[in-house]
């Protein structure tokens, strides 16, 4: 699989996340994504961006523009230094939150994604890689 290109973005503010969207939402057109694949990786980046902020206290995110031959993709990687996830699969349960949201983001984006990834360990921060392919 080769990566045709690749970004760094920081999460530090809400301005940032509104930026992220805007990003992968670009890019996502130049990958060739229909409307609908476009509108799901956007959801799932907002969600994570939203999480590194909030529960991270900030990160950064990483895009990357993929090529395996047959099909196109985006893989997406947040991360943060953060107090971490103690449960990941009770966090990735829809309705439990750590704030005071809907416990719906880090299990939404499981959903909108092609490929889902976290590595979190409490004090050392939280990874979240997904893809979307095409």
């Amino acid at each position: 699989m080769a990566v045709i290109r690749e970004e760094k973005r920081p999460i530090a503010s809400g301005e940032d996340v509104v930026t992220v969207r805007r990003i992968v939402r670009e890019w996502s057109v130049a990958a060739g994504f229909g409307l609908v694949d476009q509108t799901k990786i956007v959801t799932a980046a907002s969600e994570l961006a939203r999480n590194v902020l909030h529960h991270g206290g900030g990160g950064v995110m990483c895009i990357q523009s993929l090529n395996d031959d047959v099909r196109r993709g985006l893989r997406l990687t947040f991360e943060d230094e953060g107090p971490g996830i103690a449960d990941i699969a009770l966090a990735l349960k829809d309705g439990y939150t750590t704030g005071n949201g809907l416990g719906l983001g880090l299990g939404g984006a499981r959903r909108l994604s092609d490929e889902f990834a976290v590595d979190s360990q409490p004090g050392r921060g939280t990874r979240v890689t997904i893809a979307r392919w095409k």
